[in-house]
């Protein structure tokens, strides 16, 4: 059973966010599953900097879109005994990861016709093409209503983000793809009145997943479903949620370069030396006893930062400091300046994002916050865990999934959440996870267990061989 994994981007070639830590971890979890797995995504303008000397030209031909003809090269890479493929066009990939507009469009409708034309000129012949979000979104489609290959691969699809769909208008869909104009309609390609790629994979994917059972659920109505409930729960039966993993090797508080000083759940004392070096970095005016809330986030409205922005400055009146990492939305980076510069030794602000540093803040912090709106599996709160840094989360998506909530009665749980997306609610959990640092043995035994939950990609992997094994 052979599976490429077609994606916009994966590490370590190219991130932009979760996505890639996903697709860069997966293929090598499915392969000590034993299945056989590989990988395809666009020769992003990053990895021509980057890896130019590991690629190895496959073939070069070209791609009919609309009335254009467009080049189309194919080049690949091993890495730690996974194949990667890559889909070369200057003109497309040759900036960013993703353009916005009608540009980001054709970007991906590009893609997806490549991605079918190389089908035939790589070595890896695939039974499944899974497919992922909605840059990936057409690929079942075409599958299925065009016959040039002589036995289709299945198609499974997977949702990481509901919200991001692919809309453009019929018309920029008709001038790039050739696709009769009678699936233009609700019924296959239309949604919110006009073209939507994901709408497109929803139809006629043979599968679809996403990316935690409870949101699985949640995005069959329509408080979550961003108005494709209607045909998620028509496929209720075709719709299963399969908990995202982590790279357990890349983020490994025993091995990790990044940080001051490794340390392990058997071993917490190294973890003193990292906060004491996260106070040092940010020139944090706290004790080293006082905890450090912290957070690693994009900056937008789906993170819940609403409810920080309501009540961070009532928060940091206690004995703590409040240290992020993060950019996106202008008013959610107006508000965190304002923080660092009224608080500047109480808060330690990063706009912008710095991989190394994230290890850091991961192994420094006592708390992660992370209060989404939405969030559907969320990678944050698992890395975290595996650092021995409490989450502290809203019960929704797969922060309800992955975060087993401290009870105070039998004193067992590895985070702490509540329900309601309110932030007098968040404000009094972060108060109970305050009071539960105090307690240093209980302390101690949630964020073992913390560390010792496995969060790697084992598990899920199991679960997409037995998906794949299931359309085949």
């Amino acid at each position: 059973m052979r599976t490429l994994i077609v994606a916009s981007e994966a590490m370590p070639f190219v991130k932009t966010g979760g996505l890639a830590d996903v697709v860069g971890a997966l293929p090598r979890a499915l392969i000590r599953a034993g299945a056989d797995a590989a990988v395809m995504i666009p020769k992003h303008s990053r990895v021509k900097q980057l890896f130019e000397d590991e690629l190895e030209t496959v073939a070069v031909s070209g791609v009919k879109l609309g009335w254009r003809d467009k080049y189309l090269g194919v080049q690949k890479a091993k890495r730690n005994g996974v194949t990667y493929y890559f889909i070369d066009n200057e003109d497309y990939f040759g900036g960013p990861v993703s353009r916005g507009g009608d540009a980001e469009s054709e970007q991906y409708l590009f893609f997806c016709e490549a991605v079918l034309a190389a089908l035939p000129l790589i070595d890896f012949k695939p039974d499944i093409i899974h497919c992922n979000d909605w840059h990936t979104g057409m690929i079942p489609m075409l599958l299925k209503i065009r016959r040039g290959l002589s036995v289709a691969p299945k198609s499974i699809f997977t949702i990481h983000n509901i919200k991001f769909q692919g809309a453009m208008s019929f018309e920029t869909m008709q001038d790039f793809l050739s696709i009769p104009k009678r699936y233009y309609t609700s019924e296959f390609l239309e949604a919110h009145g006009c073209a939507n790629m994901m709408k497109a994979a929803l139809v006629f994917a043979d599968k679809i997943t996403t990316v935690s059972p409870t949101y699985a659920k949640e995005i069959t109505n329509a408080y979550f479903g961003m108005g494709m409930e209607g045909i998620l729960f028509a496929r209720r039966n075709d719709l299963s949620g399969i908990v995202n993993g982590i790279d357990t090797e890349e983020f490994n508080p025993e091995t990790d370069p990044a940080i001051a000083q490794r340390y392990g759940a058997g071993a917490l004392a190294g973890k003193a030396e990292n906060k004491k070096a996260l106070r040092s970095e940010f020139d944090l005016g706290i004790r080293l006893r006082d905890p450090v809330i912290c957070m690693v986030n994009r900056l937008t409205a789906q993170k819940g930062l609403d409810l920080v922005q309501y009540v961070l400055e009532e928060l940091l009146k206690e004995d703590v400091a409040f240290v992020l990492l993060g950019d996106g939305d202008g008013k959610y980076v107006d508000f965190f300046n304002y923080i660092a510069e009224k608080y500047p030794k109480k808060s330690g602000i990063y706009i912008g994002y710095d991989e190394d540093m994230a290890h850091r803040i991961y192994a420094g912090g006592d708390f992660l916050l992370m209060p989404s709106q939405f969030e559907p599996c969320g990678l944050s709160q698992m890395i975290a865990q595996r650092y021995g840094t409490l989450p502290i989360v809203r019960e929704t998506g797969g922060l309800a999934d992955t975060v087993s909530p401290y009870n105070r009665y039998t004193k067992t749980g590895d985070g702490f959440s509540f329900g309601a997306f309110n932030a007098h609610d968040m404000l009094h959990v972060i108060g109970l996870a305050l009071s539960v640092y105090r307690d240093k043995p209980i302390l101690r035994r949630l964020k073992k267990n913390a560390m010792l939950k496995d969060n790697g990609f084992s598990q899920s992997a199991e679960r997409y061989k037995a998906l794949y094994e299931s359309v085949i």
